[in-house]
């Protein structure tokens, strides 16, 4: 045996040993997943997400997807003569860009990741939060500081309720349900809600043991500019001083408080990480390191 061979054999054996008690201890609980950024663009992050999500069903964990897919909408509405118009980030919402978004995102982006799932064995169904009043919702009555009434973004939604029957259904068949951030209202209009909330909610609905936010960052950086600030383990109460000093601000900020929301509500961790890395959830979820921030309940 060459000793290169020997070297990739005893590499193989340390990390697979690293993970077994993870394995373990996740065996038979639920972990909801959001899915966006540069994972759902470049193919081989595809491919290396969808085949994650399949080995994590196969060793006895309960995934959750949610995901995003803006910039597919972004460039159908393109396509179409239509220009997207943002508020703060939040995407101007009118009738047409909403049901631009539903076909979007419940179609074409979710039928893909389910497509991706069950090609790597895996049993994935999509879902929408409109089916079986899964994610209720009413208009979002969004204010900025520097305006005194609020500012009409359209059909853009907030969370009213979380009925999770479908998913508990779902759930005792071994289906893995893969979910576009659509909610209903009580008079049948559809909302866009922004996928980390959406993400958090649904956690914390399902009393999730963990809720993990993929996205374009390393985590949480006390300096954006410098990898080694790289925050790996934060507190509520923690969070709470790096918003007063603006460490915690602009585009991280819906994902802290979906992560807060989610461990307020039962989750036991929460950890927004890199989706650039490859396999950037099994390394997160079974090795010491991780490769992100965790955020922990005050007595962890």
């Amino acid at each position: 045996m060459s000793e290169n061979l020997r070297a990739d054999r005893e590499l193989f054996s340390q990390h697979l040993m690293e993970a077994l008690p993870f394995i373990r201890d996740f065996w038979g609980k639920t972990v909801v997943i959001k899915y966006g950024g540069a994972a759902m663009v470049k193919e081989e992050l595809k491919a290396e997400f969808c085949r994650d999500i399949a080995l994590l069903h196969f060793v006895g964990i309960r995934p959750v997807i949610i995901h995003g897919g803006g910039p597919k909408v972004t460039d159908l509405m393109k396509r179409l003569g239509k220009d997207a118009e943002f508020v703060d980030g939040l995407r101007v919402t009118d009738k047409e860009t909403v049901d631009i978004a539903e076909m979007v995102l419940s179609g074409a982006v979710g039928k893909e990741i389910v497509a991706m799932i069950n090609r790597e064995g895996g049993k994935a169904v999509g879902l929408s939060g409109k089916d079986a009043g899964l994610i209720k919702a009413r208009k979002l009555e969004y204010k900025r500081e520097s305006d005194a009434a609020p500012v009409d973004i359209g059909y853009v939604g907030e969370i009213t309720k979380i009925n999770p029957e479908l998913l508990t259904v779902l759930d005792k068949s071994e289906f893995i349900p893969v979910i576009s951030p659509l909610g209903v209202s009580d008079d049948g209009h559809a909302y866009n809600i922004n996928a980390d909330t959406v993400a958090g909610e649904i956690a914390r609905a399902l009393k999730a043991e963990r809720l993990i936010l993929l996205t374009d960052t390393m985590g949480i950086l006390r300096d954006i500019n410098d990898p080694v600030s790289l925050i790996s383990t934060v507190t509520p109460s923690e969070i709470d001083e790096l918003r007063a000093e603006g460490i915690i601000s602009k585009g991280m900020l819906p994902k802290v408080q979906a992560c807060l929301r989610a461990l307020q509500g039962g989750v036991n961790k929460a950890h927004i990480i890199d989706g650039r890395i490859p396999h950037s959830v099994v390394l997160e979820m079974f090795s010491l390191e991780g490769v992100g921030t965790q955020i922990v309940h005050e007595s962890q």
